[in-house]
């Protein structure tokens, strides 16, 4: 029989293998896989058009609970910082003008898988390269007005989720 780990950073450090990745007792008491929360941003050009209610269906239909949600109107500061992993691409700076152009819908997202299911719910970046009933081929504009904002990591996903969100913010 292992020995439990003393400290949290001990178990930190155990091979991600030999551990489950999150678990929770379901309605019987048996344990099964817990879900993941990823982060989703519908873009200005998408509350422009008052379609958060029709993207927010979309979500909802594929099993994704939304679990917390603000509309808010991001400065250059908060954008510039959100995507100050694009700084030295020719398209940071039309990509922060832009996202502060209008209002945006944050949200969080929970349901097994969710960064996958999320990001195959938005699909492809470009809307010319996405499958027919995803969000950016009903909804984009374009690549760069392209509706939504999904997070592609779970570890992405947990950063992004404390850029914008307190922990009191979202749902238990």
């Amino acid at each position: 029989m292992r020995e439990v780990p003393t400290s949290l950073r001990e178990y930190a450090l155990e091979e991600q293998a030999e551990r489950p990745r999150f678990w929770r007792l379901n309605h019987r008491g048996d344990p099964k896989m817990a879900t993941e929360r990823t982060l989703s941003i519908i873009k200005p050009d998408a509350t422009r058009r008052n379609l958060t209610g029709k993207i927010n269906a979309v979500f909802e239909d594929a099993g994704l609970k939304i679990v917390a949600q603000k509309r808010v109107q991001l400065t250059p500061a908060q954008a510039g910082a959100f995507y100050a992993v694009h700084k030295e691409r020719p398209f940071y700076n039309d990509l922060v003008s832009f996202m502060i152009s209008g209002p945006v819908v944050l949200q969080v997202l929970e349901g097994e898988n969710a960064v996958a299911k999320n990001r195959e719910v938005m699909g492809a970046t470009d809307p010319k390269k996405a499958e027919a009933h995803t969000i950016r081929a009903q909804f984009a504009e374009s690549i760069e007005a392209n509706s939504v904002h999904g997070s592609d990591s779970a570890e992405n996903a947990a950063n992004e989720i404390r850029f914008f969100f307190a922990e009191t913010e979202i749902l238990p």
